[in-house]
């Protein structure tokens, strides 16, 4: 489940650094629905720029390590389940890899789910049985069996869409309002920017909800693969870390199968669900 928080981020970036283009071009200061295409154009333009990054930045953010020719029996028992869950799924084989962390987590991401990656990091190897391990990696391959990049992708370039719109608006009728036309230079882009990140913020909230809802999806698909027990008792491990340490660093945490944003931000930004809904709705099936 480590695709959103990189994802999220990325796109906050190329979005804001669109509307700074927006702006010096004077795309914004046309008519109402060429301005609405141009915010279409840079807004799906950043959600995807995010996705297409999302690989290498997952790599290069957890310190994945690519299994290319298994090393051991335990790379190896990885590459096959992972290999056996993704033909079970009528996916391509994704990369399989593993990074350095003392606490149990895994991610999968990548834009095509022929050509995604899954990645476990030590501490799950290390510390859970190897069905709930197996679980969890069905989990993974649920992700991008049911393509929860894309939909997540073609969302956020919906929201994306509407926040520099939205944005605009809102600066042309305080700059209206002031009846300053001075406001119409550096005054106005302050005020689209400002509004710019406050409606950022609103729309992420609705990505995450998407993002949640997804969670549920990609539970049931791990309890499909191997069994609700398994995938119930992997989640409920994970309510009990085995260091204080985090698994990923600060800004892949939402990345995870396990994730704290939720305790921080008090659930509307939160990209997983509790855990205690997630197994709850696991033991309802078994």
């Amino acid at each position: 489940m480590m695709r959103i928080g990189l994802l999220l981020a990325t796109n906050f970036a190329v979005l804001m650094v669109a509307g700074v283009i927006m702006s010096l071009l004077g795309l914004d200061q046309g008519s109402t629905m060429g301005m609405l295409f141009f915010c279409a154009v840079f807004g799906f333009g950043g959600s995807f720029v995010s996705l297409l990054m999302s690989k290498s930045m997952a790599k290069r953010g957890s310190g994945t390590q690519i299994i290319e020719t298994p090393a051991n029996e335990t790379e190896q028992w990885l590459h096959d389940r992972i290999a056996a869950h993704a033909k079970a799924s009528n996916i391509g084989m994704p990369e399989v890899g593993i990074f350095a962390s003392p606490q149990p987590n895994a991610f999968a991401t990548g834009w095509n789910k022929n050509k995604s990656l899954v990645a476990v990091s030590a501490g799950l190897l290390n510390n859970f049985p190897r069905e709930e391990v197996d679980a969890v990696l069905a989990h993974e391959i649920g992700h991008v069996a049911n393509g929860d990049m894309i939909t997540l992708t073609l969302i956020q370039g919906i929201t994306n869409t509407f926040v520099l719109f939205f944005a605009r608006m809102a600066a042309m009728v305080i700059a209206g309002a002031a009846r300053n036309r001075a406001m119409g230079t550096i005054g106005y882009h302050l005020t689209t920017w400002v509004f710019q990140a406050i409606f950022g913020i609103l729309a992420s909230m609705i990505v995450m909800w998407f993002s949640r809802r997804r969670e549920f999806r990609a539970d049931e698909a791990g309890a499909r693969l191997t069994s609700p027990h398994a995938m119930a008792s992997a989640l409920e491990r994970l309510k009990h870390p085995v260091s204080p340490h985090p698994a990923l660093p600060e800004r892949m945490a939402a990345f995870g199968i396990s994730s704290n944003f939720k305790s921080k931000l008090g659930g509307l930004l939160a990209t997983h669900p509790s855990l205690d809904d997630r197994i709850a709705a696991l033991r309802a099936r078994q």
